[in-house]
């Protein structure tokens, strides 16, 4: 298997393998986790050096991942850090505990609508030698807030599933091995066949069949887009240097959880509405929703009133007969 590197890294990268390869080891998983870095240091859009920081934001910039994944992925490149020191003295050995396994599973972080608002307009900014690369990530953060699909399901998409005439999205083989029909609001329609049209004058010749590419003409890698994705959080203020924040399945969870506010806020029959709602998302069953709901304070005020408006039926009276 032959990998290509473009980074400011790439010949060091490309003889490490060599190396390791050349000593009888296979090296396929650890080839891609490198190849995954150079996509990180190149979204980056700089020549950074390899420091303690920078294999730290790869190894954990993707929160959808088990931690073990994230250790993993920074063993790998704190090996190439040690080859890296033969080549440049100046690079630093990588302290092998920075990155534990041991951590609680992240808290959704519930969007409000002017921090999404700032969001999409940040997205457009994140590269400016590569302004396509901005429009890419608004229109695919953009789907995301305004759809509530995985992750997965945003990279996936090819141009035949993406209907732009009707609206409609076909979501194949889901994280439930199911297809779906997926209704757009017309603005975000519009969103995406404005960033189609500058896609294909962009990209005469893709390489790929993905709705969404990447400056390689082929499809946007879901780990690029949780990575950009950290980087607009980092940028607005809604995450540190360092240490968690807001991931792109949060904006799942703020779709489903606004869902329900709303349908609260309009008297509607919420667990009516469920079973809808969980076949839009793409649950196996409405109960699966719930994890999704979490108590916002604003959600938990409509939640009481609705409780206090509750009657319970009268025991006084005729009763029925039998």
């Amino acid at each position: 298997m032959t990998i290509s590197f473009h980074s400011n890294f790439a010949p060091a990268l490309t003889a490490f393998v060599t190396l390791r390869q050349s000593l009888g080891l296979a090296y396929l998983r650890q080839a891609r986790i490198l190849r995954a870095f150079d996509q990180f240091v190149v979204a980056r859009g700089d020549a950074a050096p390899l420091t303690q920081e920078l294999a730290v934001q790869f190894a954990t910039c993707d929160l959808t991942r088990l931690a073990a994944t994230h250790v993993g992925r920074y063993r790998v490149v704190r090996h190439f850090a040690q080859y890296l020191t033969t080549l440049d003295p100046t690079t630093p050995l990588l302290d092998p505990k920075a990155v534990s396994a041991a951590r609680r599973p992240p808290h959704p972080y519930i969007f409000t609508e002017e921090e999404l608002g700032r969001l999409v307009q940040e997205a457009r900014q994140i590269s400016p030698h590569f302004p396509m690369r901005g429009i890419t990530l608004q229109a695919m953060i953009g789907l995301a807030a305004s759809t509530g699909l995985r992750i997965s399901e945003v990279v996936r998409l090819d141009r035949v599933d993406v209907d732009l005439a009707t609206g409609i999205l076909l979501i194949r083989q889901t994280k439930f091995y199911k297809d779906r029909l997926v209704p757009l609001h017309p603005t975000t329609r519009e969103v995406l066949a404005d960033y189609a049209v500058l896609r294909d004058a962009q990209y005469t010749r893709p390489k790929s069949p993905a709705f969404f590419l990447n400056h390689n003409r082929t499809r946007f890698a879901a780990n690029t887009f949780q990575c950009l994705f950290a980087e607009v959080t980092r940028r607005i203020g809604l995450r540190g240097e360092r240490g968690r924040g807001p991931r792109v399945h949060d904006m799942r969870h703020a779709f489903l959880v606004r869902r329900l506010v709303q349908w609260y806020r309009d008297g509607d029959d919420v667990q009516a509405w469920l079973p809808a709602l969980a076949t839009y998302v793409g649950h196996s069953h409405y109960t699966d929703t719930a994890y999704y709901l979490t108590a916002i304070p604003e959600l938990m005020a409509l939640a009481a009133a609705r409780v206090e408006a509750w009657e319970p039926l009268s025991l006084e009276g005729d009763v029925p007969p039998c």
